[in-house]
């Protein structure tokens, strides 16, 4: 008698006793997986056939148990490895800056320690009744509606809209930029289910979920023999796309050794499997997405200028969500729609001013957040109206948008800024005022990151040693 497998479940946490624990509650209803660093789970991950649908996480792990950021950089890697994996946290370093922070990133819920089994449990079954990927995998712009349309009318979506479906059927490449969670994957997806290409294969893979090793052979292929653990040959992401889409994911992560041969191949077609010396050759169209500034890690030195010329043959730009204020609204009504009816549930609704602050929100971790907010509230407030106070605890409010900085980006306005600042001032140094614009962006992405240093530096465009020699500077002035 066959028996329905059980959903998997990642717990991460370092202290053994909970682990131990909460396998032995657990195991019943999941099939348990248990790591107890960032390492161990990107490790893991390559060894399992697919991403677990739950994970339960802790933030302070090794080696900096006492802080928040290892934690906060698993929940961001687990969503770069599949972005409809639902994320618990459970953790001891529960202020509520913390929990919002969490969310924000994409967790769905935050447990504080201690916690009884059973309330785990409950809420671990609560989410699995939500399926963040259940109107389109991958992750919506904007939101899908049924038949993969992109919810919207602001003027920044509605020229989204019209650059897919433009590029759709071009055979060249397409450089999708944009910020974590705006739903880039959703407009690779759109290109290639508009364009005459749609019946063919379209494969996707996350250059920042994957190790380094593993890229070449996953995109390209391998020989048998052609390293250990290869015992027989295997085709590549490349051969198995043929004439259809290739989506490649967080291009900017990708090893500068690689660079070189994915150039090779968008200029002829031509690649090598692993281990071989056949040419091989692929007609698959290529769309690429990054949430960095390209342009900036050409002059850095990190992206190779020739292939980020012919990656942008075409460029889309995905909008951030505090740029479509007028599309927060029907967002806010696609999913709360969907998810009260996926769930069996009457929808929540908005008192006046939890509306008005809904309009006014950032979210700083754009759709993604938003949806995540959604399920949240369907959860707790079915049926019944939400106030001010009730949906203000489910906002990240610690983060600085970037909107709110007000500092002119269009030359001739800063221009003007620039001269109206110089009047203002007696004893004008450029120095010093450069070294505190520099130091409050700073601040700003070290206040973004919780402090941790490697995903300010990122931030800022800046290598960690840079940015550690400037705070440094900053303290001995």
């Amino acid at each position: 008698m066959n028996m329905e497998a059980k959903p998997a479940l990642l717990i991460v946490d370092d202290d053994p006793l909970i682990t131990d624990t909460l396998h032995f509650v657990l195991s019943n209803d999941f099939e348990v997986y248990v790591a107890e660093t960032r390492q161990q789970v990107k490790s893991l991950l390559t060894q399992i056939d697919s991403a677990p649908p739950l994970a339960l996480v802790d933030l302070g792990l090794p080696p900096m148990q006492h802080k928040p950021d290892e934690g906060f950089a698993l929940i961001s890697d687990l969503l770069n490895h599949s972005k409809n994996i639902r994320i618990l946290v459970l953790s001891g370093q529960n202020d509520e800056a913390n929990a919002r922070h969490a969310r924000a990133l994409g967790a769905i819920d935050f447990i504080a320690k201690p916690a009884e089994p059973e309330r785990i449990k409950r809420a671990l079954l609560s989410a699995l009744r939500f399926d963040p990927g259940a109107m389109a995998t991958p992750e919506p712009v904007s939101g899908p509606r049924e038949g993969g349309e992109i919810i919207g009318t602001s003027f920044a979506v509605d020229r989204l809209r019209k650059q897919i479906k433009l590029y759709a059927d071009a055979p060249f490449p397409v450089l999708i930029e944009g910020e974590s969670g705006s739903g880039k994957e959703l407009v690779a997806n759109s290109l290639h289910r508009w364009s005459k290409r749609s019946g063919k294969p379209y494969l996707a893979l996350n250059c920042a979920a994957i190790s380094p090793t593993l890229v070449e052979p996953t995109l390209f292929g391998y020989a048998k023999g052609a390293f250990t653990g290869a015992v027989q040959a295997h085709s590549g992401y490349f051969e198995d796309a043929r004439d259809g889409t290739l989506f490649l994911d967080e291009i900017g992560e990708l090893p500068l050794e690689l660079q070189a041969k994915l150039l090779r191949v968008l200029e002829n077609g031509e690649f090598q499997r692993v281990g071989e010396t056949i040419s091989r050759f692929s007609n698959a169209r290529i769309v690429a997405a990054t949430n960095r500034d390209l342009r900036r890690e050409v002059r850095e030195g990190r992206f190779r200028g020739d292939l980020y010329h012919r990656l942008s043959v075409f460029s889309v730009h995905v909008p951030p969500l505090r740029e479509q204020n007028e599309d927060k609204l029907a967002l806010l009504e696609h999913f709360r729609a969907h998810y009260a009816r996926e769930v069996g549930v009457q929808p929540f609704n908005f008192q006046p001013d939890a509306q008005r602050l809904w309009e006014e929100y950032h979210f700083p971790g754009n759709v993604r957040e938003l949806r995540n907010i959604v399920i949240r509230l369907t959860t707790k407030y079915a049926g019944r109206p939400v106030n001010a106070r009730e949906l203000e605890d489910e906002f990240d409010l610690d983060v600085v948008s970037p909107s709110t900085i007000p500092l002119p980006t269009d030359a001739r306005a800063l221009q003007e800024y620039a001269k109206t600042h110089l009047r203002s001032m007696h004893n004008f140094n450029l120095d010093q005022i450069m070294k505190q614009w520099e130091k409050s962006y700073v601040e700003a992405a070290l206040a973004m990151t919780h402090g941790n240093l490697s995903q300010a530096a990122k931030m800022l465009g800046v290598n960690r040693t840079t940015l550690y020699s400037r705070m440094q500077t900053y303290q001995n002035d």
